[in-house]
């Protein structure tokens, strides 16, 4: 299992004094924690894409091609590019630029998006949202495989033969197809032999093993290797010497953000009690003691019939500079030694 870090490069304000970190400033401690990250044998560091104002990602490969001339072994993705408001060109182009700057490591994740800004954005419509992530995700496929594509559809000017350039350095930039709760999201995955980054952050994980199972049957339908299906998670995270530090630490910052998230979607206000539930042994929070959340990623690996990736959204703690250091560090150092040890895969070294 390879085990790494998502950051939607968050400016949360400080819940006392209301204080926001610069933004600079803000993006130097996260080009740090990818640099932490790498250091302490991490695989892989993703950066999302939105486009509010209390994030910094709307241009996630520019994030990632920083780090890739800071860092020297981890692999780095987006979490999630949001492929339906973009073009497929320009998005190959981009990340085959950082694979050249990173030698090999960039890796793309899929999405529709789980906010709606970036639609209005770039001039597309809400109610084309699943014809336009079918139509260029099949572009996006065809310019990975083939040099000089010819391909037409709805959305984009056809392609009659031109050649997309630049290459990347691997002869196959890895695509995952990011996904939520929805069957039909699972059963592409399949059809396609694309590997599903889900999005869990919240409930449990057990509740996803029909969806899992459903991917993998669909796979196997369509022709796909068993070995080939592979599943990555991206779930809440935070490791910490003690589970009460990584809960206080982590707690403010979630508090805030699913408030603010919440209020725009009708939801309730969040409390203390419904987190501390969600990081117990039944919750789907990665957040604890190494001990404790080296257990939780086992019971995950176990629930969803065996993980490929699992990756820790810790933007939440931004504030906690120090905090998050230590916490890259010991998701590093000792709860993914564990975990490859318990699972009989060597750790990275």
């Amino acid at each position: 299992m390879e085990i790494g870090i998502d950051s939607f490069a968050a400016t949360i304000p400080d819940p006392v004094t209301g204080r926001t970190v610069p933004p600079a400033d803000r993006l130097e401690a996260l080009l740090a924690e990818v640099e932490t990250a790498d250091r302490v044998g991490l695989d892989v560091f993703g950066i999302g894409e939105h486009h509010r104002p209390e994030f910094l990602d709307a241009a996630p490969t520019v994030i990632l091609a920083a780090a890739a001339a800071r860092t020297k072994r981890i692999r780095l993705a987006s979490a999630v590019t949001v492929l339906s408001a973009a073009d497929p060109v320009r998005v190959f182009q981009e990340f085959a630029t950082v694979d050249l700057i990173a030698k090999g490591r960039a890796e793309i994740v899929v999405g529709r998006g789980s906010f709606g800004e970036a639609y209005p954005l770039f001039g597309f419509a809400m109610q084309d949202y699943d014809a336009l992530f079918a139509e260029k995700l099949d572009l996006l496929l065809k310019l990975r495989d083939e040099v000089n594509v010819t391909w037409s559809g709805r959305f984009r000017a056809p392609l009659n033969g031109q050649g997309v350039y630049p290459r990347p350095h691997q002869p196959r930039i890895p695509i995952w197809l990011g996904v939520g709760g929805t069957p039909a999201s699972f059963a592409r995955a399949g059809t396609l032999g694309l590997p599903p980054m889900v999005a869990i952050i919240g409930g449990s994980f057990e509740r996803f093993r029909p969806l899992v199972d459903l991917y993998r049957e669909a796979g196997l339908r369509a022709g796909h290797a068993p070995a080939t299906l592979r599943v990555g998670v991206h779930a809440m995270g935070f490791v910490a010497d003690t589970d009460g530090a990584a809960r206080d630490a982590f707690f403010p910052g979630w508090a805030h953000m699913f408030t603010e998230i919440g209020r725009e979607r009708g939801w309730t206000r969040v409390t203390r009690p419904q987190f501390d539930a969600m990081c117990g042994p039944g919750g789907a929070f990665l957040i604890g003691s190494p001990e404790t959340v080296r257990d939780k990623v086992l019971a995950a690996n176990e629930a969803l019939g065996g993980l490929s990736r699992i990756t820790f959204q810790m933007s939440s703690a931004m504030l906690e500079t120090e905090a998050m250091q230590r916490s890259i560090a010991l998701l590093g150092t000792e709860v993914s030694p564990a975990v490859k040890t318990a699972l009989g895969a060597p750790s990275r070294g």
